[in-house]
């Protein structure tokens, strides 16, 4: 009897073997269809779909030379730059108290008494009784209800076990219950009754509960490639928390760490999630041809526009502790980091589409290639562009509403610099994400295009003979 390639377990073999079945398969060629097999179509169906997802086909020795000689400079160069930009860690300042720059412990509210607010001067009416404004409105509304007195005690710190009294007012958008576990933050300056103060509730346990659920649902539909990309994630969140943030911190040039970051990134993301290949390498090619791109738009633009990058509180407190921080330069490193989540996606996909398409008709030239595979891209263009206009304008929702209640007309409201500024960042984004999706296929029909199989060697990607069979 006969069977097809498949039968002796090509997932096994190597890549080269697993791809030229796959091949066979695609066409209707050694598989059992019209040969008494009882599911043959079936069959041959099942071999095209498991091979479109399996692992890159080999390329020639040649062409592997040609694509390490590119990228071996460039990893390199960003070890280099890792070695030489490599904080020693966030450099230490005296706490100023405000906003995120307080001492926290965490407390849990141990009881909860409701009292008149006029008993506790909730909010005192000013002395002219004028109500007109909205800070009067506030104060009468405010004597008016019943406020909760919470009783909080410390549970972490040297002052653990310590309790202090917090007021809430009836109009307050976070009240407390009792048992609810919250942030506390420490003000030793202070008088000893005024030192602690509800700042925050604590939200360890449900978000963990989510990232728990996140990762299961990658790892069970992902499996080993799920678990791979949860991997990658840790690293890339470890390279952006214990290189990128405190060498900013130090005073090193923003842009050129996040250009060295985010390519550490890029080079341990993708070829830990996709495997060491060319299909990959060329990936990696593409993605950084696009953030040179989107670094050089985002410098020109950011800097035209005149956009400071210290445009509200938190921005201001940076700048305020850190003050040889170039805040400009951390604006453009911010749009950077922010578009190559979404510049590997592209990137991969273009990269593996026109892959697929070279192992379905391996005539297709270059030029054939490419304009197939250019086809898939302007899909992808659509649902991206779209899908970065929407994050920036779903994270901008509160402020595009201020700027709506105010009645600015559009000119005014984009001219601002908190709007242009997301207008900025989403515009260079995703000229950046477009411009990927050509680069991007025009490297992979090259590449693909000129492999060679090597004499005497196994057939190069996609170049397997059809209908070949072995017997049993």
């Amino acid at each position: 009897m006969t069977s097809s390639h498949r039968s002796s377990g090509s997932d096994d073999q190597p890549h080269g073997h697993a791809h030229g079945s796959g091949h066979d398969d695609a066409h209707g060629h050694g598989s059992g269809s019209g040969h008494g097999q009882p599911h043959g179509a079936g069959s041959g169906h099942g071999h095209a779909h498991s091979h479109a997802h399996g692992p890159a086909a080999p390329v020639s020795r040649h062409l592997r030379k040609v694509i390490a000689a590119v990228l071996i400079p460039f990893a390199t160069a960003v070890l280099v730059g890792l070695a030489v930009l490599w904080p020693g860690g966030a450099p230490a300042h005296e706490r100023t108290g405000v906003g995120f720059d307080r001492q926290t412990e965490q407390g849990t509210v141990a009881r909860v008494d409701r009292v008149d607010c006029k008993d506790v001067n909730a909010s005192q009416v000013p002395p002219t009784g004028d109500t007109s404004t909205p800070e009067g409105r506030e104060a009468v509304n405010a004597q008016r209800g019943a406020c909760a007195k919470a009783t909080v005690e410390v549970t972490t710190g040297p002052d653990k076990g310590r309790r202090f009294v917090e007021i809430v007012q009836p109009d307050a958008p976070r009240q407390l219950s009792q048992g609810q576990g919250v942030v506390v933050a420490y003000a030793p300056d202070a008088p000893k009754d005024l030192q602690y103060s509800v700042t925050d509730v604590n939200r360890k346990l449900p978000l963990a509960l989510l990232a728990g659920i996140f990762a299961l649902a990658v790892v069970v539909v992902g499996r080993m490639r799920g678990v791979m990309a949860l991997i990658a994630l840790a690293v890339s969140f470890a390279v952006l928390t214990l290189f990128i943030l405190p060498a900013i911190l130090q005073g090193s040039n923003p842009l050129l760490v996040a250009v060295v970051g985010a390519s550490a990134i890029m080079l341990i993301a993708l070829y830990m999630c996709h495997g060491l290949t060319a299909r990959t390498s060329v990936a990696v090619l593409g993605t950084l041809i696009s953030l040179l791109l989107i670094g050089v738009l985002g410098s020109l633009f950011i800097g035209w526009a005149s956009l400071t990058g210290n445009t509200d509180d938190n921005t201001g407190l940076i700048h305020g502790l850190y003050p040889e921080i170039d805040m400009s330069g951390l604006l453009l490193a911010g749009v950077i980091i922010g578009s190559l989540g979404v510049l590997d996606d592209v990137t991969v996909t273009q990269t593996s589409a026109v892959w697929e398409l070279h192992q379905a008709d391996p005539g297709m030239g270059p030029r054939a290639l490419y304009r197939a595979g250019i086809r898939i891209g302007r899909d992808h263009i659509a649902s991206v562009v779209n899908t970065l206009v929407l994050a920036y304008a779903g994270a901008a929702l509160p402020l595009l509403l201020l700027f709506s209640i105010a009645q600015s007309s559009v000119g005014l409201v984009a001219n601002s610099e908190l709007v242009a500024e997301e207008i900025v960042r989403t515009l260079i984004g995703s000229i950046g994400l477009v411009a990927s999706v050509p680069v991007t296929t025009a490297l992979a029909a090259l590449v693909v295009s000129a492999d060679r199989p090597e004499p005497g060697g196994p057939p190069a990607a996609g170049r397997r003979g059809r209908g070949r069979r072995r017997k049993v």
